[in-house]
């Protein structure tokens, strides 16, 4: 039944800029629009092949000449975390997590700016707007939503956040058969707390309650440092020529 969906849609190529992930090369990318009420199930069918979410424009690498960027999804099921994730995530104890509704506020985009200034100073992001951000987390027709990480509070009650300080967030779709981290930030100045890592590892354990096999990661680039973190989430699928191939 969701077939004819795919192939029915019109897809685009942008015309070649510079590459954010691998000096001196150019980047196009492929995508089309997500909309209307096939869009969760295109979503589906699009990860599943490697591409991404941007608000309601599902793209993935088309370059000429090269095939750097690689598609990665943690085997969440198989799973097992090193010694070194597993200090993360007791350091990480004293935060309470919440998945919520895709609902932009304000503290979230106070903390999502101070990301952008300390991690992305010289990126285009830095120029969003707090109604720029509101679209990027609630303009989705896919089955999104946000989870919140909040310090742990004398009165935070079990299993949920209370009104403790917002350290960190992820905007996440899911997928028929997993999670997709669309876009996470965190509070820049907790360096220690290695909250990129300790994100991951929640989404790992929510995939695992949702009984869904996967987390999807996005792109993996061999020898990009901003990508370098990806490759220690195993065992993980990359998508190759010939599918999804996994990686002990």
């Amino acid at each position: 039944m969701t077939r004819p969906v795919a192939e029915a849609q019109q897809f685009y190529l942008t015309a070649p800029n510079p590459c954010p992930y691998l000096a001196g090369r150019q980047e196009r990318k492929v995508f089309t629009q997500l909309a209307g009420p096939h869009a969760g199930a295109l979503n589906d069918i699009l990860s599943q092949g490697g591409f991404r979410r941007s608000q309601t424009i599902a793209y993935r690498p088309a370059c000429d000449r090269c095939a750097a960027c690689v598609s990665v999804r943690v085997c969440a099921d198989l799973f097992v975390p090193t010694r070194s994730m597993k200090r993360v995530s007791e350091r990480n104890r004293d935060l309470v997590s919440e998945w919520k509704e895709n609902e932009a506020t304000t503290d979230q985009y106070s903390l999502f700016y101070r990301y952008l200034e300390e991690r992305h100073s010289g990126g285009g992001m830095l120029q969003m707007t707090v109604l720029d951000y509101s679209l990027m987390v609630e303009d989705s027709h896919a089955q999104t939503h946000l989870v919140e990480y909040r310090r742990r509070t004398p009165d935070t009650a079990a299993g949920k956040r209370g009104d403790g300080e917002l350290i960190a967030c992820a905007l996440t779709d899911v997928l028929a058969d997993g999670l997709s981290m669309v876009y996470s930030f965190f509070d820049p100045q907790a360096s220690e707390r290695s909250l990129g890592t300790y994100i991951i590892l929640d989404h790992i354990e929510r995939a695992k309650r949702l009984g869904k096999p996967y987390v999807y990661l996005g792109y993996w680039v061999e020898g990009s440092k901003k990508m370098s973190y990806k490759s220690r989430f195993r065992p993980q699928e990359r998508l190759t020529m010939r599918g999804w191939e996994r990686y002990t």
